[in-house]
């Protein structure tokens, strides 16, 4: 690991330098927003560019990583939203939307999906593994007894894979929609709602 720069103070390995990149990352971010580069957070820590690319090889992969650092708290936050909603095609719409506007406002997670940021590489990203963890952590979130209605694993794992799907839809052509909440239901809340046995969590229960 290269000692010089870092303020006089180098890392003692490889993870606290990675933290410490990742810091100076969100830094940077509050300061220039989307027009943040691989060369600014390099001088921000007194470090060459070639120091930074030894852990980050682009760009867009130090921002995916400080994006992913700021995704629980994001999920936090459009928690706080679906407080009430326990019924599965309610939540999953409400929190779809609640994503949407998160990342409209968000700094770090909503940074790599505006813009010129964006890239097929990170959109993609949202039906790995990752993704996948992402829309489990939401739905473990929400208000839903999903088991009560009748949802087991296997439905589960197909509705985290819509909502990823949607979220990916959504962003590659988020498109002007005034009803969002709306189109969403028609869309996603129905096929939820279908995924209930007869009789459990459809509407009016």
């Amino acid at each position: 690991m290269r000692t010089h720069g870092w303020g006089g103070q180098p890392p003692v390995d490889d993870e606290e330098a990675v933290a410490r990149i990742l810091a100076a990352t969100r830094q940077v971010i509050d300061e220039k927003g989307s027009s943040t580069g691989l060369a600014d957070v390099a001088r921000q820590l007194g470090v060459t560019r070639q120091t930074v690319y030894r852990y980050f090889p682009s760009t867009g992969d130090l921002l995916a990583a400080t994006a992913m650092g700021a995704v629980g708290a994001l999920l936090d936050r459009v928690a706080e939203k679906l407080r009430g909603h326990t019924r599965p095609d309610e939540a999953v719409v409400a929190g779809l939307v609640a994503v949407m506007d998160a990342l409209a406002a968000d700094d770090y997670v909503g940074l790599v999906l505006r813009g010129e940021q964006l890239s097929l590489p990170v959109v993609g990203d949202f039906t790995s593994e990752v993704g996948q963890g992402f829309a489990r952590s939401m739905m473990s979130r929400m208000d839903v007894d999903w088991a009560a209605h009748g949802l087991g694993e296997d439905r589960l794992a197909d509705i985290a894979e819509i909502i990823l799907r949607t979220l990916q839809s959504l962003v590659l052509a988020p498109g002007d929609r005034a009803d969002l909440t709306g189109f969403l239901d028609r869309w996603v809340g129905a096929a939820i709602r279908g995924m209930a046995p007869e009789g459990v969590g459809k509407r009016g229960d």
